[in-house]
């Protein structure tokens, strides 16, 4: 395992903390009973076996 051999500053550790974004996941249309809805890639599936209902 890495160790840093001296000690990161406040400051450079918020800096580098702070350019870290989580990414929206991927946005697909599913048509379930007739009705399309827009959900995450992931779950597309569940969605058409009928394990999830979309939100409208």
């Amino acid at each position: 395992m890495a160790v840093p051999k001296r000690k990161m500053s406040r400051s450079n550790t918020r800096h580098r903390r702070a350019q870290w974004r989580a990414n929206t996941p991927p946005l697909v249309p599913v048509t379930v009973e007739g009705r399309t809805s827009l959900v995450p890639q992931h779950l597309r599936k569940a969605y058409e076996r009928g394990l999830l209902r979309p939100a409208d």
